[in-house]
């Protein structure tokens, strides 16, 4: 089944304008120039290629039998190598195509949603734009199901708040009285009779109610997997433990007796080394003794993001409450949340709904994006971590005890105390690991490396002034070496002893990372061992510079050598074992597959994310673009796509699944007997909201067959989504799927 349908329509649906970018002309003038046609010329032609439901060109099923491929994949809306078209197939069939608002999967299989915004779980409701997902068995039958919600995408959260929750917020008084202040506002310094404070605490607190983690129990029926309420449903979000001071979340290592300290530069929120909450909650990982390792990602959205030198956080009126119904920022600000307590790994127990959620500072603070797990007997415990954004690093977390029993759950106890380690790549296939501690010597990279590339040096490291919290950039050599005349180890930088010093360095991780020389990289996504030949796979979304940090580009080149490449790229790391030295350690790395379009060199995705690995070692990936984003618009939908670890197409990309209009897919993981798929459909109408039928645009590319000729694309493209209802009006709502096939055999089988 196409990903996509062939485009049928007729000219009085509305054209509607996008941002310009190379390869997207939107605006009827522009697709009259690129074709040459008239308008009416356009529709009629559309109309001449087919219906909605045109199927992929007939001999493609045998095709893909013959090349061993274990299912059909779905056409994209781009050539692809393994489509089985020949140049003039390719030319007729991707001229006129048309994105669909459905989770698109293989002839075969069949998807069925199991939970979405707005249902009942534990004390609350399963939140808002659910991303990771681990499957924890309690018998053949049974399992739960650990999700993340990650953050509040403002258009279609506003726009089906009241039916989804039954009651409507003050969203238009709000937006009013927020726009006669600046558009932002401190929400501590509001006085109790101010007429902003009661609509802005409603809003704020609604909002982090639909982030965090949720626990949901699910029954295996004759069916399929099913929702099936249990006493193991539990609820935690961005707002756990204010009422309730019980239900704080714990913290445990070196960076809470930066939390417990009386003296400090900056903000003491009074509780100690307790936290209220958890939001931002992205990627994890699961343990081998049962517990989930949520990731606290994007916190600079809602709290302060740089620290004092002690590791204090400066106030939260630096991270004011904002509000315009395009962006809704600075959550944690009405609360008084200090920014320094998030950014960390998460541990819960789903088969523990009363043990407190730890959050382990010994694993540092960044921006992180997934967690693997190596738990051997006999040897540290070692946890995989990437910091998702440009220029953000790879860091490796080796506990200071051994494992006995991978299976013990008295192993939670080895994630607080180690030494958490970050990446040096070399441009041969090498690398080391250099400590976060005090003794670390500071030697950043020279600004010359980036500009021997023809790109300016972006290098954020500690503020030289250190009563200032956060970063300064080095722009030349010469700042660099007046940096380490200044400041020759972490020591030096971060003030204090023992846990206090360290704990500081941790909270700081990532300007004490780029201090010490790690390689900065292309925003790495997820970290997955592969159970076969124990590798760790790596995903970089995209490499370049967002004006805060800037990918090496000695590493992260484009197919020809481009210094700055935004479509991403995975890795194979091969470490060496951690526990055979104390003063970090070697690895090897190579790129084993790169994004990007065929004609460019890549392999027909765009900014992989979340990776999951079956028992046999095949690789499932789900990719993550801005539904607007230039030049990427042109691989439409976000998707999943496998690299099968054997048979004829190994390692060759398969298109899998693609999702709804403006949502990405992220959390994939199976069942015990992998028979069934889990994805997460997240941001569904992220920028659109809801699609009225009507509503929709017409883009154009320049797309190039399998023999370089370069041939024109129409594509008509829904604004908004409906999904999963797919009925025209109705809201979109983020939810969780099981994929499955329709036979009941595994997934590959």
């Amino acid at each position: 089944m196409p990903a996509w349908d062939r485009v049928d329509h007729n000219d009085t649906r509305r054209l509607v304008p996008t941002p310009e970018s190379e390869r997207c002309f939107s605006r009827r003038s522009l697709l009259i120039q690129l074709l040459g046609l008239s308008a009416a010329a356009i529709a009629g032609r559309a109309r001449a290629g087919g219906s909605p439901n045109h199927s992929a060109p007939l001999g493609l099923a045998s095709m893909n039998r013959a090349a061993g491929r274990p299912f059909a994949p779905l056409l994209g809306p781009i050539p692809l190598p393994s489509d089985g078209l020949n140049a003039a197939a390719q030319r007729s069939f991707y001229a006129r195509v048309m994105l669909r608002d459905q989770l698109v999967v293989p002839e075969g299989y069949r998807s069925d949603v199991l939970l979405q915004w707005g249902d009942p779980l534990g004390s609350g409701r399963f939140g808002f734009n659910n991303d990771y997902l681990a499957l924890t068995p309690l018998e053949p039958a049974r399992a739960l199901l650990t999700v993340n919600f990650e953050y509040i995408s403002p258009r279609p959260w506003c726009a089906g708040y009241k039916q989804v929750m039954g009651r409507q917020l003050p969203f238009d008084r709000l937006k009013e009285l927020l726009s006669g202040r600046g558009g932002s506002v401190d929400a501590l310094a509001l006085a109790a009779d101010d007429p902003l404070r009661q609509p802005l605490l409603e809003v704020a607190t609604a909002a982090l109610e639909d982030v965090g983690i949720g626990v949901a129990e699910i029954a295996l029926q004759p069916q399929g997997w099913r929702r099936h309420s249990g006493r193991f449903d539990r609820r935690l979000n961005g707002l756990t433990g204010l009422n309730r001071p019980q239900e704080q979340l714990r913290s445990s290592g070196p960076a809470a007796a930066v939390f417990l300290r009386r003296q400090r530069l900056g903000y003491d929120d009074g509780l100690g080394d307790r936290v209220i909450g958890t939001f931002a909650n992205c990627a994890g990982g699961q343990t081998p003794w049962g517990t989930v390792l949520s990731a606290e990602e994007n916190v600079q959205t809602h709290v302060v993001e740089p620290v004092h030198a002690d590791g204090s956080s400066p106030s939260p009126a630096r991270r004011p409450f904002q509000f315009d119904g395009e962006r809704l920022e600075g959550l944690g600000n009405p609360f008084g949340l200090a920014g320094n307590k998030y950014g960390w790994v998460v541990e819960i127990d789903p088969r523990r709904p009363e043990r407190p959620a730890v959050k382990h500072t010994a694993l540092g603070r960044f921006r992180h994006e997934a967690v693997a797990v190596r738990a051997r007997a006999g040897e540290p415990l070692v946890l995989y971590s990437g910091c998702d954004r440009h220029g953000g690093h790879l860091y490796r977390y080796v506990s200071e005890a051994v494992v006995r029993d991978p299976r013990d759950q008295a192993n939670s106890r080895l994630l607080e105390r180690g030494r958490l380690e970050v990446a040096r790549f070399q441009p041969d296939g090498s690398g080391r690991w250099i400590r976060l501690q005090p003794q670390t010597p500071v030697e950043p990279l020279l600004p010359s490396h980036f500009e021997a590339f023809e790109l300016p040096a972006v290098l954020p490291v500690p503020h030289s002034d250190r009563s200032q919290a956060g970063a300064e950039l080095l722009r030349s050599d010469a700042d660099q070496r007046a940096y380490r005349q200044r400041f020759g180890t972490l020591a030096e930088l971060y003030p204090g002893n023992g846990d206090e010093q360290l704990g500081a360095i941790l909270i700081d991780a990532h300007l004490a990372a780029t201090a010490v020389g790690a390689t900065p990289t292309a925003r790495p996504e997820d970290t997955e061992l592969d159970p076969r030949t124990g590798d760790l796979l790596i995903t970089f979304t995209a490499g370049g510079s967002d004006g805060e940090g800037q990918a090496d580009p000695a590493i992260f080149r484009g197919p020809a050598g481009e210094s700055s490449w935004p479509y991403g790229w995975l890795m194979r790391l091969q470490d060496e074992n951690p526990g055979q030295g104390k003063t970090g350690g070697a690895f090897r790395w190579r790129m084993v597959a790169t994004g990007g379009t065929p004609w460019e060199g890549g392999m027909g995705f765009a900014n992989p994310d979340n990776l999951a690995v079956d028992r046999a070692g095949n690789v499932w990936m789900v990719t993550d673009r801005a539904s607007v984003n230039g030049s990427a618009d042109v691989f439409g939908n976000n998707s999943c796509w496998l690299f099968p670890a054997a048979g004829p197409a190994a390692g060759e990309p398969l298109l899998f699944a693609t999702g709804p209009i403006e949502c990405e897919l992220t959390g994939p993981c199976f069942d015990p007997s992998e028979s069934t798929l889990f994805l997460s459909v997240q941001h569904p109408g992220e920028d659109n909201a809801t699609h009225q039928q009507g509503q929709e645009e017409i883009q154009a590319y320049s797309l190039v067959d399998r023999d370089g000729g370069r041939f024109e694309q129409l594509r008509q493209v829904p604004l908004g989504s409906n999904w999963p209802s797919g009925r025209s009006g109705q809201i979109p709502r983020p939810g969780v799927v099981a994929i499955r096939r329709i036979d009941g055999a595994p997934l590959l089988g």
